[in-house]
């Protein structure tokens, strides 16, 4: 017997399977938190399989839940793909991303490769630069679509992956606390900069910005060569890197949320629903180091 998984559902337990949370899906999705279980449920009768463990506290992804996502990807990308096609309605013109810098280390630009050979009427007008300038850039509607970080509390744009924020250093870095800790941190405004001083005055340690990197590379430069340390995503982390552990006596820095907003503006167009459709498929792979 062929099976048919409809494609609302597997949209529904992306989000689920992303947020580890039938509350945020529903909010992400804009529908109510029964109708999230009601989707999950009726899934899971389409499957023969259980594919996600919920309790009062956690949402756990089963298994077969994990060989899910993975389907559910490929089936919603290529649904999006010949809805695109047969609409009539074929991408094209100019589309302005915006890319958090840390996130070239990821498969992002190998999803701008794929899209562009899919798309080839759109001309795309790439800017890459720190999150909370593409944050300004988008709200005076100077992108399309961003990809990066966002600042904690905010709850616009769809999540793509949250992360912890990591302490990181070179392998032979040793901490002084009888003297102010240095920091390799980005001009403001920066989210990890930010998170860095809360969590240090939070605990009464001192620092001083030892050096200010204008990119993702100067900062890996900078830690690389004993300046100073500072703070990625846990998998943003490159191998020139290493991760502090508790040995270091580091305050914890909480977690970062990775996500994807576009312009109210210009978010019906045919090139940005392709493109934020290409990124959510990708999920949280898109955003680890390549």
């Amino acid at each position: 017997m062929t099976v048919t998984y409809d494609p609302v559902q597997l949209q529904t337990f992306l989000a689920v399977a992303q947020t580890r949370s039938f509350t945020q899906a529903a909010a992400r999705l804009g529908i109510r938190q029964p109708t999230v279980s009601q989707h999950i449920r009726k899934l899971e009768e389409a499957t023969g399989r259980v594919l996600v463990h919920r309790d009062t506290h956690t949402v756990t992804i089963t298994p077969d839940g994990e060989a899910m996502i993975g389907f559910a990807r490929s089936i919603l990308a290529a649904h999006e793909q010949a809805a695109g096609y047969f609409s009539g309605e074929r991408p094209h013109g100019r589309l302005r991303i915006g890319m958090s810098d840390d996130l070239a280390l990821t498969r992002l630009p190998q999803i701008l490769r794929d899209f562009r050979r899919d798309h080839p009427l759109v001309d795309l007008d790439l800017t890459v630069d720190q999150s909370g300038t593409l944050h300004r850039r988008l709200e005076n509607d100077r992108l399309d679509l961003f990809v990066g970080k966002r600042p904690r509390g905010e709850h616009r744009g769809q999540l793509v992956k949250r992360d912890r924020m990591v302490w990181v250093g070179n392998q032979s870095t040793r901490l002084d606390f009888g003297r102010p800790l240095p920091l390799a941190v980005y001009p403001t405004p920066s989210l990890s900069r930010t998170a860095m001083q809360n969590a240090l005055e939070r605990t009464n340690t001192a620092y001083r910005s030892a050096c200010i990197c204008r990119g993702v590379n100067g900062l890996i430069a900078a830690v690389a060569a004993g300046i100073g340390i500072s703070a990625l995503a846990s998998s943003l982390v490159p191998v020139q890197l290493t991760p502090l552990g508790p040995q270091h006596r580091l305050p914890e820095l909480g977690y970062i949320d990775l996500v994807l907003l576009t312009n109210p503006r210009t978010e019906q167009r045919p090139a940005t629903k392709a493109l934020a459709a290409a990124v959510l498929a990708s999920g949280p792979t898109s955003l680890a180091t390549a």
